[in-house]
């Protein structure tokens, strides 16, 4: 049976912005799978999306839509599922919106445990204004504001919301659409924050401009860094350098989630007035 995509696209506004061979309509598309998967009504989601190229997506998506302002979009997500808290609110984000200049949110809602799903749009630079330097640029690539060459050590998001206290994090890349399909599902339907780190090509920015070549090579590029976790962790630190795992990296329902700790609060202020 054919996927019924006029239920979750807004259609009208096809074609995309997108270049061709990007990596964004694979992870929308594993998005709205994911969803499918779970039998979510469409009018009890809202999608959340930043700045970039991703940012966009929020254009495309039949259901409740915010397209917020540079680096806040898990700040107005914040908002929207304390004010909603039996909603489910998707965050699409890019690596420079959720981890320059929104790093602060993101560190944040990590640590709170707010039940958002926050999927980065891990393309390692800016790519609609031109190829600035992201913290996720890999060292030693040109770009616009780096063209020596990027000497700034780039950092592994996951590592970050682990730390921070994200209950769910996961990786996948636009390669592998069916095993992203899967972990989306599992993030979307775990009680607390969930963050997918989704690599992702942007092949007239990085590839290109590095001399990558098109999609498939940059894409060949990406899959070249990437391990399963199993085989990750049966790594020497040495060759851990350079590569990152796949899969779900943590998950933990023990932690109690955001919304479900402020309400108590107000349960209790209630008692008291009683």
């Amino acid at each position: 049976m054919a996927f019924d995509y006029d239920t979750y696209l807004r259609v009208d506004k096809t074609p995309t912005l997108w270049c061709w061979g990007c990596g964004d309509g694979v992870i929308l598309k594993s998005i709205i799978r994911a969803i499918d998967t779970l039998g979510w009504d469409m009018d009890d989601v809202c999608f959340v999306s930043g700045i970039g190229c991703s940012g966009r997506m929020s254009s495309y998506v039949n259901c409740n839509t915010v397209h917020t302002t540079h680096g806040r979009a898990l700040a107005y997500a914040t908002g929207i599922k304390m004010a909603n808290p039996t909603k489910h609110v998707i965050v699409v984000s890019g690596d420079g919106d959720s981890f320059a200049i929104g790093g602060n949110h993101t560190i944040h809602a990590c640590r709170r445990n707010i039940d958002l799903n926050l999927v980065l749009v891990d393309n390692f630079i800016y790519g609609l204004t031109n190829s600035q330097t992201s913290p996720t640029t890999p060292n030693g690539m040109w770009t616009v504001t780096a063209q020596g060459g990027n000497i700034d050590n780039s950092f592994d998001p996951c590592e970050i919301a682990i730390a921070a206290g994200a209950s769910f994090v996961g990786r996948e890349s636009v390669l592998e659409p069916k095993k992203l399909e899967r972990i989306l599902a599992d993030a979307f339907s775990h009680k607390g924050f969930s963050f997918v780190d989704v690599h992702s090509n942007c092949h007239i920015n990085l590839g290109r401009k590095n001399k990558m070549g098109e999609a498939a090579q940059t894409l060949k590029w990406i899959e070249s860094r990437l391990v399963s976790r199993r085989k990750y962790e049966e790594m020497t630190l040495e060759e851990r350098v350079g590569k990152f795992p796949t899969g779900i990296l943590k998950q933990d329902a023990s932690k109690i989630e955001y919304c479900q700790a402020y309400q108590g609060v107000i349960d209790r202020a209630q008692a008291k007035k009683a």
